[in-house]
C-alpha cells in the first residue's frame, strides 16, 4: 500500500514544497492547478523552448506519494520547515494499492479506427482483423510519455483530415509532435519529405522510436534544433494560447499555395485563433467533434 497525501498552496511556495517533499522522503510530488475544471483554471504557458512565465498557479494542488514503510507526517513536516511553511492545507489523504501500473495504463489504449483507412494498434495489442484489410494503413504506436494515442478527439481529427488531404510526394511538418503519431501517418499516407518537431525531449525520443517501429523515415528534432523550408502541409496539434502565439512562425512554415492545419482548439475559442492568422492564412472550421475543432486554410500566392 502507498499513502497519497493532497495539499494546497500558492504559486510562491509550490515548487519550494515539492522539492522539499522529494528531499525528505516523498516518492513523487507533483503540482497540479487546484482550479482545474472550474471557471478559475489557468492555463500556463511558455514560448517555444522555454520555460512558463508563471512557476505554478493561484491555488496550487500538490500531491504526494509514501510509500508504507514510511512515515509520511513526519516528511511532511520536515518539508514543510525545509519551505519555509508553518502549515499547508491538507484537502485529502487516501491509501493507493498496489498495482501493475503498467498493465493498467496499457489496458485504457485498444485499437482505434479512424477514417476509412487508418488504425492505431498500440505497440502491446495484436492487430484486429478489420485493420488487416488490404487497403488499410496500421500506425503502431507506444506513446510513452508523450501526448498522441489516437484517443483524443483533437488527434483523431488531424488524423482524418491527413487521410483526406496527403498527396503522394508532399512534404509535412509536424509541429508539436508528441507522439509523432501525425507524422508518422502522413508518411504512411504517402507525404515525402516528413518532419517533426516538439519542446519536450522526451516526445521526440518517442517519436523517434514510434517511426522506427513504423519503418517510416521521419525526422525528429526539438524546437530549438529545428530549421526547415516551408512545407506543403503543416499541422499543429497544440492548444489555442500558443497556437496564437505561433501564429507568425507556423504561417512562415507554410510554403505558397500550402495548407495549414491546426487543432487543440475548442469550438468556443475557434474565431480567436483564427484572427490571429488572419494576418497571413484564412481559417475556418473543417470539422468538430466533442467540442474541439480543426482549422485549416491554403497560403494565398501573392499576386502583383
Amino acid at each position: 500500500m502507498f499513502t497519497e497525501i493532497v495539499f494546497q498552496t500558492d504559486r510562491s511556495h509550490a515548487d519550494a514544497l515539492t522539492d522539499s517533499l522529494l528531499e525528505a522522503g516523498a516518492l513523487s510530488a507533483t503540482v497540479e492547478d487546484a482550479d482545474a475544471g472550474l471557471p478559475d483554471e489557468q492555463p500556463l504557458f511558455g514560448e517555444p523552448g522555454g520555460e512558463p512565465e508563471l512557476p505554478a498557479w493561484n491555488r496550487s494542488k500538490i500531491v504526494a506519494l509514501f510509500d508504507d514503510q514510511s512515515d509520511a507526517d513526519a516528511i511532511v513536516t520536515e518539508a514543510f520547515q525545509t519551505a519555509g511553511l508553518k502549515a499547508v492545507p491538507v484537502l485529502e489523504r487516501r491509501s493507493v494499492a498496489n498495482a501493475d501500473w503498467v498493465r493498467l495504463t496499457q489496458a485504457q489504449f485498444d485499437p482505434i479506427h479512424i477514417g476509412e483507412r487508418l488504425w492505431i494498434v498500440p505497440s502491446w495489442h495484436d492487430a484486429p482483423a478489420d485493420a488487416l484489410q488490404t487497403d488499410s494503413i496500421i500506425l503502431e504506436l507506444d506513446p510513452g510519455l508523450a501526448f498522441g494515442t489516437g484517443s483524443h478527439p483533437t488527434t483523431r481529427l488531424c488524423l482524418t483530415w491527413l487521410e483526406s488531404h496527403v498527396g503522394p510526394g508532399q512534404s509535412v511538418i509536424d509541429y508539436g509532435c508528441g507522439s509523432g503519431i501525425l507524422a508518422i501517418a502522413a508518411k504512411k499516407l504517402g507525404a515525402g519529405e516528413v518532419v517533426g518537431t516538439d519542446i519536450d525531449e522526451q516526445a521526440i525520443a518517442a517519436s523517434i522510436d514510434n517511426a522506427q517501429i513504423n519503418h517510416c523515415d521521419v525526422m525528429f528534432s526539438t524546437s530549438k534544433q529545428f530549421e526547415h523550408v516551408p512545407a506543403d502541409i503543416v499541422v499543429a496539434n497544440i492548444l489555442s494560447n500558443p497556437l496564437k502565439v505561433l501564429a507568425p512562425l507556423l504561417c512562415s512554415l507554410v510554403a505558397p499555395d500550402g495548407q495549414l492545419v491546426l487543432s487543440g482548439v475548442l469550438l468556443r475559442q475557434w474565431e480567436e485563433v483564427a484572427a490571429a492568422y488572419q494576418p497571413f492564412i484564412r481559417l475556418e472550421v473543417w470539422r468538430s467533434e466533442e467540442d474541439w475543432v480543426c482549422l485549416a486554410g491554403q497560403k494565398q500566392v501573392a499576386t502583383a
